[in-house]
């Protein structure tokens, strides 16, 4: 996240700011230092010039371009053409701030609503919660230069925990020139739909408060997507950045300490060398237009940007370890025209490059891959009881199922803890070949043999 300094100025005192101005990590010396240097390096250059190699007509003629440009300098609206833009950048990064995806308010709601303490109960609440943080891995993958080098592929948000290979067979399987960071939350959606029909969520209405929550939690995430896709006009910053660059350009030539136009002129004239007052104009102008550079896309390297790898740290805490459920809608009464096509061919639109995330073309060096490896090392979560727990629990002491109302062993609840596998179920329309046949991925739940003995033994379907 951003640098913060709330601690240092909790408490208003005398001169309360000036311990931040010595500060660098986030600094605006930081990021306008090369500018500044460049800035004094040229108004040196040129001061030398005008004093020691040009004779005395070439002085001053050089002195007649001096008051030429600082009288026509003036004339550029610099207070009214950076004021407007920082304005809107930064509306525009409190926008993205406070279209973070955090899953605090849905996991709220998911462990209010989920009903069941045995095992499956348990992991239906957990892939929940897993399915929405995978759609949030996703979108900030595509917007965020951290998080793309974190999860450089597929494969590695497989290997971090947060989708499983089955999951990622069924994302690839789904061809779409747009971003799938939604496809997650269609899992989310059908597997509370499952959830109601067995019980678990109680009655329609805790069903629907669900739905809104990932509804909103859906919205953020595309606002993001938004914010990442449509910029800031770049004709504005354009003429901000010819607005603030020709002007100091101007004044290389136009704050020169020249001799005075008339005699009585020099009673009051002092040659300073040092253009302090320029030098500050300078500070606070370009120091401006480096702020919206700064703030206008959050989601970089730099230091007082988005620390999105935290925020993704922050929601493994409530993320989903289990095997993955898959479970889709069912087809729609009357079909379309494009039912069997597999790719539809887009005839009424040109074609043109579809925006996948400002990231999707990054390249990444081996520095970089060094850098990230270094960075990304999470401490352990235990998410699960410890196996010393694990075997004391399991020594011959029995619980209550709520499932199956008998005295059964942990073990028992293992193996359905196991069961909860993505299946591909081909349903064929009697009206379509079989080759055309919709692929359906269902939830499962496989039992063990060691619960099937137990079922058959007991009289009970477990």
């Amino acid at each position: 996240m951003t640098v913060s300094y709330t601690l240092e100025v909790a408490n208003a005192r005398f001169a309360g700011f000036t311990k931040l101005l010595f500060r660098w990590r986030g600094s605006i010396y930081k990021l306008l230092y090369k500018e500044f240097l460049i800035f004094c390096f040229l108004y040196g250059l040129f001061s030398v010039t005008y004093r020691c190699v040009l004779n005395e007509v070439q002085q001053e003629l050089f002195e007649r371009a001096v008051r030429h440009f600082n009288k026509f300098a003036k004339l550029i609206p610099m207070s009214f053409v950076l004021g407007f833009y920082i304005t809107t950048a930064f509306q525009r990064w409190w926008g993205q701030y406070t279209s973070f995806p955090l899953p605090d308010n849905l996991m709220m709601v998911v462990s209010g609503n989920v009903h069941g303490v045995d095992e499956r109960g348990r992991m239906m609440r957990r892939t929940l919660m897993r399915y929405a943080n995978l759609s949030s891995i996703l979108i900030l993958r595509s917007i965020s230069t951290r998080v793309r080098k974190r999860f450089r592929t597929l494969e590695d948000i497989v290997d971090a925990g947060f989708m499983t290979v089955d999951e990622l067979k069924a994302l690839n399987h789904l061809t779409s020139d747009f971003n799938k960071y939604w496809m997650p939350m269609t899992w989310f959606t059908n597997l509370a739909s499952r959830a109601r029909e067995e019980g678990r969520v109680k009655d329609d209405i805790a069903l629907r408060l669900l739905m809104d929550e990932l509804n909103n939690y859906r919205a953020k995430c595309s606002m993001l997507f938004h914010y990442d896709w449509i910029s800031i006009p770049l004709v504005y910053t354009q003429v901000v950045t010819v607005a603030v660059y020709s002007f100091f350009a101007f004044c290389l030539i136009g704050r020169q300490f020249v001799k005075p136009e008339r005699a009585d002129d020099l009673k009051v004239h002092v040659d300073l060398y040092i253009p302090v007052f320029t030098l500050l104009e300078f500070f606070f102008y370009v120091g401006w237009l480096k702020v919206g550079e700064l703030i206008i896309n959050p989601f970089g390297e730099d230091d007082d940007d988005f620390e999105t790898n935290q925020l993704i740290d922050r929601n493994i805490q409530v993320s989903i370890l289990a095997v993955a459920d898959m479970h889709q809608n069912l087809p729609p009464l009357q079909k379309d025209k494009y039912w069997t096509d597999k790719a539809l061919s887009r005839t009424f639109t040109a074609a043109q490059p579809v925006f996948m995330g400002s990231t999707y073309d990054m390249r990444m060096t081996e520095e970089d891959m060094e850098e990230v490896m270094a960075d990304s090392r999470m401490l352990p979560i235990s998410v699960w009881p410890s196996a010393a727990q694990k075997q004391k629990k399991s020594r011959r002491r029995k619980h209550l199922c709520c499932c199956c109302c008998k005295h059964t062993d942990e073990k028992t609840h293992d193996g359905d803890a196991e069961g909860m596998d993505m299946i591909p179920n081909k349903t064929h329309c009697p009206e379509q070949p079989e080759d055309t046949a919709q692929t359906q991925c269902v939830l499962a739940v496989e039992t063990s043999d060691e619960v099937q003995t137990a079922g058959s033994r007991d009289g009970v379907n477990t």
